[in-house]
């Protein structure tokens, strides 16, 4: 399912995984580039307005948009502030969506992309999770 990759002499990393949904790849692309505020409304016990919230703790991001491929149904996000920025110097989360061959749906492809402020800090493993769910 996902795949880690990190130098050990840095504290870069990358997380990456796969995901079939329901939702055509224009659908899916266009809710997260074209209306965001639509994502509380897709993923309702997960994400209430700005508010993340994970093993009932409240999280905050804000994110600023650095990339939109509309042709290529893909849109990167830079974390610019909240809890993540803590503990990561920085944070890139890039979706990008394919109809699925042979039948109705797509697939999501998640790449994280971050680099930790210490080695104490851990793999965002449960935010690739939580992408997944």
């Amino acid at each position: 399912m996902a795949e880690a990759a990190t130098t050990k002499a840095t504290l870069v990393g990358k997380l990456e995984t796969d995901v079939e949904i329901k939702a055509s790849a224009g659908k899916f692309h266009h809710m997260f580039a074209g209306r965001p505020h639509h994502v509380s409304k897709a993923s309702p016990g997960k994400i209430k307005a700005c508010d993340l919230h994970e093993d009932g703790e409240a999280k905050v991001a804000k994110e600023r948009i650095e990339a939109v491929e509309p042709e290529k149904n893909l849109i990167t996000f830079r974390v610019i502030e909240g809890d993540l920025m803590k503990e990561y110097k920085s944070f890139l989360i890039t979706i990008q969506v394919t109809p699925k061959h042979g039948g109705p749906g797509s697939i999501v492809h998640w790449h994280l992309e971050y680099e930790k402020i210490s080695d104490e800090v851990a793999h965002p493993e449960t935010l690739l999770q939580f992408c997944v769910e």
